[in-house]
């Protein structure tokens, strides 16, 4: 086998390289896109979010990807959040909320089989998991490559090992987000990204106590 063609294969990237593919779900931020691989948030991969704290612009970052799946007739799994979503904003961001399931399975080894079975069928997760077990994240991934799905894990903590494809640290930065990459394929970004995220209240407000 040639080189060529070994190059040319789709799983291939080259280093200092910015692969553009069509395993990526756009994010809805032109500029957020342009740093990620493939364009966009990574079908078929693990992307772990470490966030300082809840609600400063998390949700309001992955709602058009959301929005986008819902309207896709895809099964949208919240799995172990830490509030009930707040449906009534989702709705307004144009989330197809009868797409939407909430699975309060805890932080213990039935959210992590939730979030695996539900990658395998298919849908985009997002978890609230326990960043402890190396071996259950390589399930995810290996579920999310079975699925072709995404995989939105959230932590505070941020370790110096993770098998997630991407990891990314996101801080409030005035009335945005400042978005760092930690782990990525492709060029080092030296700064993180400041985006300006909609103030509609999923982006004060991501949770709430009910639906409404």
């Amino acid at each position: 086998m040639s080189i060529e063609s070994i190059l040319a294969h789709p799983g291939i990237w080259l280093g200092g390289e910015l692969a553009r593919n069509n395993d990526a779900l756009p994010t809805g931020f032109p500029e957020l896109d342009e740093m990620l691989p493939g364009g966009g948030w990574p079908i078929g991969s693990v992307t772990e979010m470490i966030v300082e704290k809840e609600g400063i612009g998390e949700i309001s970052l992955l709602l058009p990807a959301i929005a986008a799946e819902s309207g896709k007739d895809k099964w949208i799994i919240w799995v172990s959040p830490p509030h009930v979503p707040y449906a009534p904003a989702l709705a307004h961001a144009g989330v197809k909320l009868k797409n939407m399931l909430v699975a309060n399975a805890g932080k213990d080894k039935e959210a992590w089989w939730a979030s695996e079975q539900a990658l395998r069928a298919g849908s985009f997760v997002l978890a609230w998991l326990e960043m402890q077990d190396e071996k259950k994240m390589r399930r995810l991934q290996l579920g999310a490559e079975s699925g072709r799905a995404c995989c939105m894990i959230f932590s505070r903590e941020e370790r110096q090992r993770s098998p997630a494809a991407l990891r990314l640290k996101i801080e409030a930065r005035g009335n945005g987000i400042a978005v760092h990459f930690l782990k990525r394929r492709g060029l080092h970004a030296s700064r993180p990204l400041i985006l300006s995220i909609d103030s509609h209240a999923v982006a004060r407000h991501p949770f709430s106590s009910a639906f409404a």
